[in-house]
């Protein structure tokens, strides 16, 4: 098979592109700035939703569907959320289509104009908002653990698969509490529900921190973020934790009677992750020939290549294969035997290493007679002769491996790509030269984290949740600072 990617050195951004499209992921649509999600892509992110759904399930929460639009007059209620998303939305005005005058399709109906405007959501806190003033009354009705699996719209003028799109996929989880604390303790234990999800199965290394007031979400007393570096040196946000105080329950007057019978606003987080987290994948492990997955999210986790000249040699070789595919299968892993007579060897081994797959078997004639199997590891393009005898649990051994390999390697490139500097000039220099994670002093402003991100495009991704305090002068304007921030370029 030729070589099918532009390289990383010389475009990541076309490297990414090519990926993305060759591997079968995902591709443009005829609508501007939205995707189709192959079927191989939308395996991976199934794999994902598994394990988050049932990660949200073992931490109280349910799940329930909420109305894809939004009455206009509902996302004006809570001031900071609409100023956040008001150039994004997408808006319906009309309800009806009608035949063209001259016969040639079809035009809106004038007559078939809504009396009030319906924003396809951007998020969904005003409708659910609007929703729990009917579900609450005491605090006997909290707290109100709800999630829901959904697409949204924010209608984005430069688009990219996955990572930026009009419309994407997500999971937004939206809680009611009836005190502070129980709200912070919520929105503390979603932002950890993420970084182990993103640390165990996307084998993705992040840094747990607060948002600044600049980049808090819309809305939000406070934002907490899993911020992830991918191999270009450019951070990806990759979940977010919302404690909103009680803002939306005072914009939709949603009250409780508490214990002590006085009534009270009550107390609210939102949470979510999306189908970025296939661009994160995608960009923290992959390599130039292809896509590396972590065995946990790959749909297929181990495919069996017959090698043979005969049909009988390919007989006696499905024997062992299907035995091999039934007791890996029977432990729980998604196995692939590839008998395929229209693709030669050298096509699929180089279709499944584009495709990430993370080990794949040969088995030829000699290996029957041998009693052996050739074993490819798609993480470090190794390959190893084994005994049958037993490669069911080297397998599986295997696989662990890989996974701990993929995410060692992202955390020693993150380590690699951190630095810490002390002169305005110097974080510009690392900036241009290096990327990376940046950990400086900022003097807590507003005004110098604006002028940092117009002059260099560097954002401060968080303040760390575990900071060292350390004493020290902000490298812009020199007045003093407790702590360095990570800043970084970022998707």
């Amino acid at each position: 098979m030729a070589k099918v990617l532009t390289s990383r050195s010389e475009s990541y951004s076309q490297w990414y592109n090519d990926l993305v499209l060759k591997a079968d992921l995902a591709e443009n649509s005829a609508v501007r700035g939205c995707m189709v999600i192959k079927p191989y892509g939308y395996a991976i992110w199934e794999k994902m939703q598994a394990v988050l759904d049932r990660m949200f399930k073992d931490t109280g929460h349910v799940n329930a569907y909420f109305p894809l639009f939004i009455p206009k007059s509902f996302l004006s209620k809570e001031a900071d959320h609409v100023e956040g998303f008001a150039k994004e939305c997408a808006v319906v005005t009309h309800y009806r289509l009608m035949n063209s005058p001259d016969g040639k399709g079809v035009v809106v109906d004038p007559q078939a104009k809504l009396e009030e405007e319906l924003i396809v959501r951007p998020t969904s806190e005003t409708i659910i908002w609007n929703t729990y003033k009917g579900w609450i009354q005491s605090y006997r009705d909290l707290p109100i653990l709800c999630n829901q699996w959904a697409n949204v719209v924010r209608w984005e003028m430069r688009t990219r698969l996955f990572l930026r799109t009009a419309e994407f996929l997500w999971q937004e989880g939206h809680t009611a509490h009836a005190t502070q604390a129980e709200a912070m303790t919520e929105a503390m234990t979603m932002l950890k529900v993420y970084a182990k999800f993103a640390e165990e199965y996307l084998a993705v290394p992040v840094v747990q921190g607060v948002k600044t007031a600049n980049e808090r979400f819309a809305g939000a007393v406070e934002t907490y973020t899993i911020e992830a570096l991918m191999q270009d040196g450019k951070a990806l946000q990759s979940g977010t934790s919302h404690f909103l105080g009680q803002n939306f329950a005072k914009a939709f007057d949603v009250t409780f009677t508490n214990q002590e019978g006085k009534i009270d606003h009550v107390w609210a987080t939102s949470w979510g992750v999306s189908t970025r987290l296939m661009g994160a994948l995608i960009m923290a492990h992959s390599d130039d020939n292809g896509l590396v997955l972590p065995p946990k999210l790959a749909p297929i986790q181990v495919v069996i290549v017959p090698i043979y000249k005969s049909m009988e040699e390919l007989d006696k070789i499905s024997v062992v294969a299907k035995e091999l595919v039934a007791k890996l299968k029977a432990k729980g892993y998604d196995v692939k035997f590839d008998d395929n007579d229209k693709k030669k060897p050298g096509w699929k081994f180089a279709e499944y290493e584009l495709k990430g797959v993370p080990v794949r078997l040969a088995i030829g004639p000699r290996d029957l007679e041998n009693g052996t199997v050739e074993v490819a590891r798609r993480d470090t393009l190794t390959k190893e002769v084994m005994q049958l005898d037993g490669i069911d649990e080297r397998i599986v051994s295997l696989l662990d491996d890989i996974q701990t390999n993929i995410y060692q390697k992202a955390l020693d490139f993150r380590a690699a790509s951190t630095t810490k500097v002390d002169s305005y000039e110097e974080f510009q220099k690392v900036l241009d030269e290096k990327g990376g994670f940046v950990l400086a002093h900022w003097d807590g402003t507003s005004e110098t984290e604006q002028r940092i991100k117009d002059e260099t495009k560097a954002t401060i991704r968080c303040i760390p949740l575990d900071n060292e305090q350390e004493a020290g002068v902000c490298m812009v304007t020199g007045q003093p600072s407790t702590q360095r921030v990570v800043f970084a370029r970022a998707y």
